[in-house]
């Protein structure tokens, strides 16, 4: 069983979406297997988006190269200056206010938790997605402010990526080992777990 991290970040939590957040994810098919919900610390801020060496600047670069397909100058001259003010923003954001945690547990997880919250941009995210659905805040609104994306969510974007996450986030001893009874129409073979 793939397990990957989802955060609902302090808009989420704000806009009292935890619970159809939680709905979402669980009405596919996901177990929960932890969950806690505290303000996180910069240092934890720093060390979820810094665990690859080359974050920043993969992220300035990105960054750089959406302010260029706008025709926009972009205020930084280099990716790494613009990666660490994008780390910058995140750290004031996510650490404004409770967060809650969780690490989901079911097939394809990762991809499954990514397909419901929907695109990094909530503008552009799809409808039917927790992202699409339930916010609208934007890239250029979010530079024009000089602020992070207020995008309600984080998932994990790899299966890779989610082994190391969860520790930044969870202990061993905070995750849950439990039988989960609609886990036999999802993964008993032969169903035959069901009839009494």
């Amino acid at each position: 069983m793939e397990r990957t991290l989802a955060i609902v970040k302090p808009d989420g939590v704000q806009r009292s979406l935890v619970g159809e957040i939680i709905k979402r994810y669980e009405q596919c098919g996901l177990k929960l297997v932890a969950l806690k919900m505290f303000v996180p610390t910069e240092d934890i801020v720093q060390t979820h988006y810094t665990v690859d060496p080359n974050w920043v600047r993969i992220v300035g670069e990105k960054s750089l190269a959406a302010y260029e397909k706008k025709g926009l100058k972009a205020p930084y001259a280099n990716p790494e200056d613009c990666g660490n003010a994008v780390l910058q923003r995140l750290k004031k954001y996510i650490t404004c206010g409770p967060v809650v945690a969780m690490i989901w547990q079911g097939n394809s997880a990762v991809g499954v938790v990514r397909k419901l919250t929907g695109g990094t941009e909530p503008l552009t995210s799809d409808v039917g997605t927790i992202r699409g659905d339930y916010t609208i805040d934007s890239y250029q609104l979010a530079d024009t402010d000089n602020r992070a994306v207020r995008n309600l969510v984080h998932a994990s974007g790899s299966p890779e990526e989610a082994e190391i996450e969860i520790p930044i986030w969870f202990s061993d001893n905070e995750v849950m080992k439990y039988r989960l009874i609609p886990e036999e129409i999802l993964y008993d073979v032969n169903l035959d777990g069901i009839k009494e």
